[in-house]
C-alpha cells in the first residue's frame, strides 16, 4: 500500500497541474448524485458522496482491489471532495446488474468488464476481450490513441454511461480443467464458464459456454456442474483455490489476450461536476488502469510457483492443433458477431484495422525482442 500511496501523491501532483490547478483556481460548489433522482448541487464544502457498484467480490485480490484503489484514487485526488464507498457484487446489486444500476442512477460508478453486457450492446464485447484480439499494451494504444475511447463512449452513450478503462489483467490462462484437452474432440460437450465471445467460440467448438460470477466459480467446479472454468490468471485464480476444485491448469489464455477492466459513470452524475473534478475522475481511472496492469505483472509469476509446487497443479499447453482450430473459429465468429449490427461492424473494422497495424511493429519489437531473450 505503500506504494500506491506514493504513486497517489504522483498522480495527484499531475492531474492539478494538467488541469492547471483548477481546484485552487475555482472554488466551485460540487454536486451529488442523490438516488436515481439525478444530481443537485451540494452546499459549499459538502463531498460528493459517490456509490461504487462492482461485479467482483468484495476485497478480492486484483480485481476487487483494483476497484477500491479506484475509488481511494478518486478520494484522494480530490482532496475529499469526493467520497466514493464501494460495494462487491450482491452487497448493493448482484454481479450481472450493475450497468443497469449505474445507468438508472442508483449507483454513480460501476466496476467491471465490458464483455458482460452483451446483451445490451454486442459491440460492447470489443472493449473488454477479443479472442485472439490485442495485448493489454495493444489495446491501451488503441482505446488512447487510436480512435477506440471515442467508439467505446458511443456504444454507451444511449445507456447515459460513460465508459473509462480502469485496469487490464494481462494474457489470462486458458483456465481449469477436469479433463484433459488433448485433441479437438475434448471440446465436445465441455460444460465452461466461460464469457463473451470466447463463450461463442467455445460453443462453436462442440462446448457448452456457462456465464456465471467469479463467486459461484469454485462450488459449481467442485460439484461437477460445470466441467471447467476461466478465470483470470495465477494470482487469482491461487486466491480462490481454484487448484482444489480441478487438476488440469491450460495456458495461454486465447480467449483474453489483454482484458480491460472499465469504470463506467452516470453521466448525469458526470456532468454535475465542476471541470476540474471531472477531469480528476477520469485521469484516477487512467492511472488505476496502468496500476493494476502492473501488479498483475508482478504477482502472476510466484503465484503461478506456488500453484506448482506447493500444490502440484498439473500446468500444461493446449495443444497446437486444438489453438490452431480457436483461431480459425474465433476469426470466423467475430466477424459474425461484428454483422449483426451497423454499430458493431464499425467498432469491428476499427479493432480489426488497429490490430493489424499494431501487429506489425508488435512482430519486429515485443515479439523479436522476446524470442532473442528466450534463446540466450
Amino acid at each position: 500500500m505503500i506504494r500506491r500511496h506514493f504513486l497517489g501523491r504522483l498522480a495527484q501532483g499531475a492531474l492539478l497541474a494538467a488541469s492547471g490547478a483548477l481546484a485552487a483556481c475555482k472554488p466551485q460548489s460540487p454536486a451529488t448524485q442523490s438516488g436515481a433522482a439525478g444530481p443537485a448541487p451540494a452546499r459549499r464544502g459538502e463531498p460528493v458522496k459517490w456509490k461504487m457498484v462492482t461485479t467482483w467480490p468484495k476485497n478480492f485480490p486484483g480485481l476487487g482491489t483494483g476497484a477500491n484503489y479506484l475509488a481511494e484514487l478518486i478520494t484522494q485526488l480530490s482532496g475529499g471532495r469526493i467520497e466514493v464507498k464501494v460495494y462487491g457484487a450482491k452487497e448493493l446489486v448482484p454481479a450481472f446488474e450493475v450497468f443497469d444500476a449505474v445507468s438508472r442512477g442508483t449507483a454513480q460508478l460501476g466496476h467491471g468488464s465490458a464483455y458482460y453486457w452483451k446483451g445490451k450492446s454486442e459491440a460492447a464485447q470489443f472493449f473488454s476481450a477479443v479472442p485472439f484480439g490485442l495485448t493489454a499494451d495493444e489495446m491501451n494504444a488503441w482505446l488512447y490513441h487510436g480512435g477506440g475511447m471515442q467508439l467505446w463512449e458511443e456504444v454507451y452513450a444511449p445507456f447515459g454511461l460513460i465508459p473509462m478503462a480502469s485496469g487490464n489483467t494481462g494474457v489470462q490462462m486458458a483456465g481449469w480443467f477436469n479433463r484433459e484437452i488433448n485433441t479437438l474432440a475434448d471440446l465436445q460437450g465441455l460444460k465452461m464458464r466461460i464469457p463473451g465471445l470466447g463463450g461463442e467460440v467455445l460453443a462453436r467448438a462442440g462446448g457448452v459456454p456457462v456465464s456465471l460470477p467469479g463467486g459461484e466459480l469454485f462450488t459449481s467446479l467442485q460439484s461437477g456442474a460445470i466441467d471447467a472454468t476461466e478465470w483470470v490468471g495465477p494470482y487469482n485464480d491461487l486466491a480462490f483455490g481454484l487448484y482444489k476444485a480441478a487438476k488440469y491448469y491450460y495456458y495461454p489464455g486465447w480467449h483474453e489476450p489483454g482484458t480491460t477492466l472499465e469504470c463506467m459513470v452516470n453521466k448525469q452524475a458526470f456532468e454535475a461536476l465542476p471541470e476540474d473534478l471531472r477531469a480528476i475522475v477520469k485521469n484516477a481511472s487512467r492511472v488505476a488502469n496502468q496500476d493494476l496492469l502492473a501488479e498483475y505483472t508482478a504477482r502472476n509469476n510466484q503465484a503461478l510457483k506456488t500453484l506448482v509446487t506447493e500444490h502440484q497443479v498439473e500446468l500444461r499447453p493446449l495443444p497446437d492443433q486444438v489453438l490452431r482450430h480457436l483461431k480459425a473459429l474465433s476469426d470466423e465468429v467475430v466477424a459474425e458477431v461484428a454483422a449483426k449490427d451497423e454499430q458493431s461492424r464499425r467498432v469491428y473494422e476499427a479493432f480489426r484495422d488497429f490490430r493489424e497495424q499494431v501487429s506489425a511493429w508488435s512482430d519486429i519489437s515485443e515479439r523479436a525482442y522476446l524470442n532473442a531473450r528466450a534463446a540466450g
